[in-house]
Parts: C-alpha cells; structure tokens; sequence
C-alpha cells in the first residue's frame, strides 16, 4: 500500500482547502451561532462534485473513490466539522445506500440528483430508546397491498430538515423473523426511501446541540405514511443487515472528520504558540508545549495512516468492517484529544470564542459517538479479531 497522494489527489486536497479558507472560514461562528444551514456553500460544494464523490459518471457522480472522498472530508473539517458532517452523512450514508442496495431503478431516479446538490439526502437509523442497540427499533413498516405503511420516530438524522428525500430502516413484522423476539430484530428490519411531502412523513424537532450547530439534526417522523413498494431498497427484512455494509463505509468519513478536525486544532496551536509571548518568549519555545504538539502530530499522522489504509481497502474491493472500526475509533479519539490540548495551549483565550480552540472542543465530541460510539467500535474490532483467530 502507497499512502502517498498522486498529483490529482494533491490538486483535489489543494482545491477544496483554498475553497475551504475563502467560502467557509469567514462564516464560521456566525452559522455556529445562529445554527444556520450553508446553503450557499452546500449549493457550491455541488457544483464541485462533492456531492457525490464516490459515485460513477453515469449517475452523476465524481467517478472518485473513498480515499479521495477521504480527503474531502478531512479538508472540509479542517476549517468547519458542520459542513464536513452535511457532506459526509449525505455521501456515506443516504445516497451510498441507495446505490449499494438499491435496485437500477432507484439509482438512476435518486443518484443524479443527490450526487448533483439539486436533491439533499438523510439517513434514519437511531430512535429514541434505540441508539448503540439499533436492532431494538420500534418504527414499524407493515405491508399494505402494493405498498407500506411505515410510522414510528427517528432521532439524531443528521440534514432532517432540509433532506429531499430520507432513508429509513424500521421494523417489518413478519419478514424472516417476527418483530420484537428477544428484542432483536435484526432479520426482521426492512430499508425505504421516502420523499420529502409524502403524506405523514415530517420533520420533526431540531436539536440544539453542543456543536456542529450548523449541521441540522432533526428528529423524522412518520405517521401513517405510506410508500410504494418501489421504494423499498434491498430486499425486506435485510435492512439492518444492510444498514451495517454503509457503516462500514460511514465510518471512513467520521474517521476523517475527525482527523480533519484534529488537523486544524493542532494548525491553531501551533500558530497561537508562535505568537503568544510569555516570560519575553514565544511559548512555542517551551519544552512543555513542544511536547504536546509533538504528541499531536504523531497521532494525527498514526490515525491519518489508519484511515487511508481503511480507504485503500474499500477501493480494492476488501472487507473493511475491523479497519474502518479501528480507524473511526482511533481517529476520534485522537480528534478529541488534540481539541483539548489545543484550547490548553491557548489558556484562557482557548476558552473565547474569538479563537477557534472552543469551537474545535465542541465539534469534536461527536467524532467518539455518531456512527457508533468507541465503546461499539471496540466491540466491532474485537468481534473480527476473535473471528480471525477462530479460522470464521
């Protein structure tokens, strides 16, 4: 494996960090503060191609692979983890799913306009009483002549409010396994696409959040809403099973969001530590701050390894669930720590909002929990390694 970037993966990195720099960093707090949706810049990174990244020319898409969508990600987050977050839940999650379990039709009806900006896409997973234990939905989707009735409550669906169209995995009574056995409805979980204005489809409550603020995330909620049968993706009752290949892949993106924002935390202390004078020096000059930004680099640098090796993979065609685990997981944390470090070094000024150090430290949370905690991470990666030593 060569981790080094060819001249068309430079030129993309070079690309979307100068536009990164000139359309959001001059935005930043004032979406973080009104927890305002960049439309503009969502309408721009379009029209970029980042949209759709990772899916074919015929449809739309970049014709581009995940370690170029990597990429992507870790620039965006760089300068604002909340458009980072709308790309990569859009991307990795809603239109991949489509793609990767969706028949022809469903593809060349959803991909070109996802891919393309002109549609936003959602993905809902998590309910209310059913976060890390997915399998233990409650939303329901019951079969109606040639169609569904689907209702129930989706929680935590990052582009809620404004997603054209939403996948959701409920239960399907009936399909494989009957709902609610044991609590698990793992074989028993069917996956749909639903347009925004279907009949008792709607958003629901906005969160207000710790950070990411001008990511939306929203509440779906489905009432009586009926689907037709061309809308189910995939086969019925494999929805969770489903569910699990996109988070293989999703994971590669929240590990890069978080390597992104560690970059640009570790990018702000350096430069705080340049220019903050104490005791007649720079304390850049002190061994106590060398030594954090030594440690922040390293781990930047071990989990950007991880995650282009998880990249690498997914684009020859490998199984990636251990390696996509192990980089979300480590990437995360690593993010987490070099947010804190990074309003350390600033010291009181870290805690301003004048300075980017805060706003790093809130975004940043989010890295160890959406798309499966670290502890679901740990228990993903020790479930493979066990496999691995049993011959399975």
């Amino acid at each position: 494996m060569d981790f080094q970037l060819s001249d068309e993966q430079l030129d993309l990195q070079n690309s979307i960090r100068q536009f990164a720099e000139k359309e959001i960093a001059p935005h930043v707090m004032e979406w973080d503060e009104a927890q305002a949706w960049p439309a503009e810049v969502i309408r721009q990174l379009g029209e970029m191609g980042l949209l759709g990244v990772i899916f074919p020319g015929e449809l739309g898409g970049a014709g581009l692979g995940y370690m170029e969508y990597s990429i992507a990600i870790e620039e965006l987050a760089r300068v604002d983890g909340s458009v980072a977050l709308i790309v990569a839940a859009h991307n990795s999650l809603c239109t991949n799913h489509i793609y990767v379990c969706g028949n022809d039709e469903q593809r060349r009806k959803y991909i070109p306009k996802l891919a393309s900006g002109e549609w936003i896409g959602s993905w809902a997973l998590t309910e209310p009483g059913a976060g890390s234990d997915a399998a233990g939905a409650r939303t329901t989707a019951v079969r109606d002549g040639d169609g569904w009735i689907i209702n129930g409550t989706k929680t935590f669906t990052t582009n809620g409010h404004h997603a054209d169209v939403c996948v959701v995995i409920a239960v399907s009574p009936g399909e494989e396994q009957p709902a609610g056995k044991n609590r698990d409805n793992r074989h028993a979980m069917s996956a749909f696409v639903v347009e925004k204005g279907t009949p008792g489809f709607r958003a629901g409550k906005k969160e207000n959040k710790l950070g990411m603020r001008a990511s939306d995330t929203a509440e779906m909620i489905f009432e009586d809403c009926r689907v037709p049968s061309a809308n189910l993706i995939g086969k019925a009752g494999e929805g969770f099973v489903d569910s699990l290949r996109i988070l293989d892949g999703g994971r590669i993106s929240i590990a890069s969001l978080g390597l992104g924002i560690a970059q640009g935390a570790f990018e702000a202390a350096t430069r705080y530590s340049l220019q903050r004078k104490q005791f007649g020096q720079a304390i850049s000059s002190f061994q106590g701050i060398q030594w954090k930004l030594a440690d922040m680099a390293t781990e930047i640098d071990a989990a950007r390894l991880l995650t282009r090796r998880a990249a690498w993979m997914k684009d020859n065609g490998q199984r990636v669930t251990r390696e996509s685990a192990m980089a979300k997981l480590y990437a995360g944390e690593v993010a987490v720590r070099a947010a804190d470090e990074c309003v350390q070094i600033h010291g009181g000024y870290g805690f301003i909002k004048e300075y980017p150090a805060e706003k790093y430290y809130r975004d940043v949370k989010l890295c160890t929990i959406g798309e499966g905690t670290s502890e679901i991470q740990r228990l993903v990666i020790a479930r493979e390694l066990l496999r691995q030593a049993q011959g399975i």
